[in-house]
């Protein structure tokens, strides 16, 4: 082979330094020869901006990869080696609406949890349907790096739905690995972690330094104030008595079902606040983050881009790129098929834990039989993202509102309805399955 095109779906993301910067990062483990950015038309101006810091970036690193900028999204996947998702459908507008309409309800507003990742998988899904059958049709053996939320229940749907070769990858569990290392004040290269969940609801079963199960630990010190969180997510602390009876390390989106009620109170305050919503405060940051990758001088990720809840990024898809490609045979925290990893859930939904990924794919390690500490909450979060995949698939109204009225974070029906006509209502254009239902 001579040379690897990576296909990026959503190009124009200021997420994109991330990744190219570990494409140049791995070069010598990874012959990429094209890198394709591709967008919409009403994305062209951050394309052009995002693409032309990206091939900067590439001519500083010296090395012979074509950076090129296309709205041609069967040109940039035709005969792909890879591809990578990492789009929001509606933008940050959408993501805005999807955080304000359920604190209308005084229940959780949030982009990929509860009632605003279920907008936003409606948006999605049908999007990724197409997208999946331009790679069935123009790269059949491409692997396609799913990192587009909910990535959990977007990588089910596309298991489910298509015949794509897919891993879902989150920046949470890498992220959790740095957090914990900082805590411990070492080095994350000493740390490993096993993970078992679903996307944003996994936890950490243990953790190890250099070998050694410190969990522990790092529960204490979390009990004692030490912090375990994300850029998107408030930093309250945890319970002490909860963490040391849980005897697992949550991720900081548990937060939103151990601490329902400060979060939705933090969230109604800010959104009446001239502090706004977390997406009304992200497109503050991300429009002085375009001003500066706009800089013609600028050929490095800039130290801002941290200040978005997406940081490893980079770290996280090139490098499972990397052991696809290379057949490393190493363990990554990916979202796969379940196929009996973990005991009482179906086989063919979407789970997030660690597997060994080789050039065939990424294989889970056996979990086993969960605690009742958090099987319940897993059973429960499972069972609404099995009907949002189907709901999202096929615009069925009665599944969508099975699906809102048993998340754990709905109280009622009459709310999950009231949700459920709303979001339907004013995402109308994204909605195609919907059309003339409800």
């Amino acid at each position: 082979m001579e040379g690897l095109k990576i296909a990026v779906i959503g190009g124009g993301s200021n997420y994109t330094p991330e990744l190219l910067e570990g494409f140049i990062k791995r070069a010598d483990e990874l012959p990429v020869r094209e890198i394709y950015l591709v967008d919409i038309e009403d994305g062209k101006e951050k394309l052009d901006i995002v693409g032309n810091l990206a091939k900067r970036m590439v001519e500083k690193s010296g090395l012979d990869i074509d950076v090129k900028l296309t709205l041609d999204r069967r040109e940039a996947i035709k005969d792909a080696n890879f591809v990578s998702t990492q789009f929001r459908v509606g933008g940050l507008e959408a993501r805005s609406r999807d955080e304000r309409i359920p604190l209308k309800y005084e229940v959780l507003g949030q982009e990929t949890t509860g009632a605003g990742g279920f907008a936003k998988a409606m948006r999605t899904i049908p999007v990724i349907m197409d997208i999946c059958k331009d790679i069935e049709e123009l790269a059949p053996d491409a692997w396609l790096i799913n990192f587009t939320n909910p990535a959990g229940l977007i990588t089910e749907a596309i298991l489910k739905h298509t015949n794509v070769k897919t891993i879902g990858l989150c920046n949470v569990p890498i992220g959790m690995v740095k957090m914990v290392a900082k805590i411990l004040e070492v080095d994350s290269d000493r740390v490993k972690m096993d993970f078992v969940g679903l996307n944003h609801l996994v936890w950490g079963k243990c953790a190890y330094l250099d070998g050694k199960d410190v969990t522990m630990k790092v529960i204490d010190k979390l009990a004692d104030g030490a912090e375990l969180t994300m850029k998107n997510i408030p930093d309250l602390n945890w319970d002490k008595d909860l963490l040391e009876s849980l005897k697992m390390i949550p991720c900081p989106y548990h937060r939103y079902y151990y601490m329902t009620d400060d979060l939705v109170a933090d969230e109604i305050e800010a959104a009446n606040s001239d502090k706004g919503t977390r997406a009304e405060q992200v497109m503050g940051i991300e429009k002085q983050l375009f001003e500066v990758y706009d800089d013609p001088e600028l050929d490095i990720k800039p130290p801002q881009l941290e200040q978005r809840g997406g940081a490893y990024y980079s770290d996280a898809a090139v490098s499972l790129i990397s052991a696809i490609y290379n057949d490393k045979k190493e363990v990554h925290t990916v979202n796969v098929r379940n196929n009996g990893t973990i005991k009482g859930l179906p086989d063919d939904v979407s789970i997030e834990v660690n597997a060994l990924v080789d050039s065939t794919g990424a294989h889970p390690i056996t979990v086993g039989k969960l605690p009742p500490t958090i099987y319940g909450l897993i059973q429960s979060v499972k069972a609404y993202e099995e009907l949002s995949v189907e709901a999202g698939v096929s615009g069925d109204y009665g599944l969508s509102l099975q699906a809102l009225a048993l998340h754990p974070l709905i109280p009622s029906v009459k709310v999950a309805k009231g949700l459920l006509d709303e979001i339907i209502e004013q995402n109308r254009d994204y909605l195609p399955q919907f059309s003339n239902k409800a």
